[in-house]
């Protein structure tokens, strides 16, 4: 049982991230994920806020291909797939994965959580290194944590503090060294420099990782993620990244490699041996937005036109935008409590943003982090800018 005092220890906690402006309120939608959705006691509002970015989530083809793999395959596995888990849909999944990433092989996971905390200590032990750069999603970071490899951090796409990590970890003796990288860094928008990573990781005999969430799907020419924008697709060893975001927003996640290694994390790796299979309509679903994002090239187009005009829009209005190119367009508050008032204006001005800060973002930092989506109409983007510019004279001192 919980004692009084540790929940007058929970209740102070509790009262401490309201009073610091950090508590984190959930907005419940009354409609699907779109581009516009029902939300805040059934309002209709625009939604910027959503990683739906090629506005798949509520695609017909997507839901169409959901609802018959209800009809074929049940509502779930209730098993792990090493036992009886594994339904065609999941090897059919597995191999559209590989060959639109160009990888060899590739592992479902129930999440890219999952798939991010089942790698590293599967493949490296305390022989071995891994470089990690600080700015890394959270599911890398605690996945290096469940691993017993020698950790090293470096700064935000820092190649001279990475190339002296390199050098620390061959010093140090290291078996095998990996490089973990964000493909696509969640907060900022910002794109790792894959091609100055894959340069070092060739000179030190390191091997590369990307988590590339916020870019498979989008990002390069055919929308296979950074690995092909940067121009290094034979370069990079792994790939994890999920079908939340761009494949149509539903659950799961993956890894993409060497068939040895894929081979290995299906032996070893502890949340996909003790995880149920994902769900079939989950699988059909990201089947579906897979076959979309391989030949929506207008949709891509879309995306990025959208992406250029708000963040040149936003800058000219006056705020301050972390430069990129990149859907995400954070707009920088800096102060957690002027982040929480400036989205609540936005908000009552029928824009849906979320503000925010410690610890998804450190402290001094606070942000309204902003994402386009192929779903939304140059209209919808200037209604936005202009929410933010009337918030903004709302809450002026």
């Amino acid at each position: 049982m919980l004692t009084p005092a540790m929940n007058s220890h929970l209740d102070r906690q509790l009262q401490q991230i309201r009073s610091e402006g950090l508590e984190k309120a959930e907005i419940p939608l009354a409609s699907p994920q779109a581009g516009r959705v029902l939300a805040a006691e059934r309002r209709d509002m625009l939604n910027l806020c959503a990683n739906n970015y090629l506005g798949l989530a509520d695609h017909a083809a997507v839901v169409a291909a959901a609802k018959d793999a209800l009809d074929r395959w049940g509502s779930g596995t209730a098993s792990v797939r090493f036992i009886c888990g594994t339904m065609n849909i999941h090897q059919q999944l597995e191999t559209a994965v590989s060959g639109f990433l160009g990888m060899d092989a590739s592992i479902l996971y129930s999440s890219c959580f999952d798939a991010n905390g089942g790698l590293f200590e599967t493949l490296l032990d305390a022989q071995d290194a891994i470089i990690s750069d600080e700015l890394n999603h959270a599911s890398i970071i605690d996945g290096i944590r469940l691993c017993k490899a020698q950790r090293y951090r470096f700064a935000n796409n820092d190649m001279v503090q990475l190339e002296s990590r390199l050098q620390q970890a061959a010093q140090a003796g290291a078996r095998f060294i990996m490089i973990a990288t964000d493909g696509v860094f969640s907060m900022d928008g910002r794109i790792a420099d894959l091609q100055s990573i894959c340069d070092l990781a060739d000179k030190y005999g390191a091997m590369v990782m990307v988590d590339d969430s916020h870019a498979a799907g989008f990002v390069g020419p055919s929308g296979r993620g950074t690995h092909e924008y940067c121009r290094v697709m034979n370069r990079v060893d792994i790939l994890t990244g999920t079908f939340g975001k761009a494949f149509g927003g539903g659950g799961g996640g993956y890894v993409s490699g060497k068939k040895a290694l894929i081979d290995l994390l299906r032996q070893r790796s502890r949340p996909y041996l003790f995880s149920n299979s994902l769900p079939p309509a989950a699988a059909a679903a990201a089947l579906a937005a897979i076959e979309l994002a391989r030949t929506s090239g207008d949709l891509r187009r879309r995306l990025w036109e959208n992406a250029a005009f708000f963040r040149q829009a936003m800058t000219e209005a006056g705020f301050d935008i972390i430069p990129g190119v990149h859907p995400i367009v954070p707009i920088m508050c800096g102060d957690a409590k002027y982040a929480v008032r400036l989205a609540q204006e936005v908000n009552k001005c029928g824009v849906l943003v979320i503000p925010f800060s410690f610890p998804v973002v450190p402290h001094g930092k606070a942000r309204i982090r902003t994402q386009m989506s192929a779903a939304h109409s140059a209209a919808d983007l200037q209604q936005a800018v202009d929410a933010f510019i009337t918030a903004r004279g709302r809450i002026a001192p």
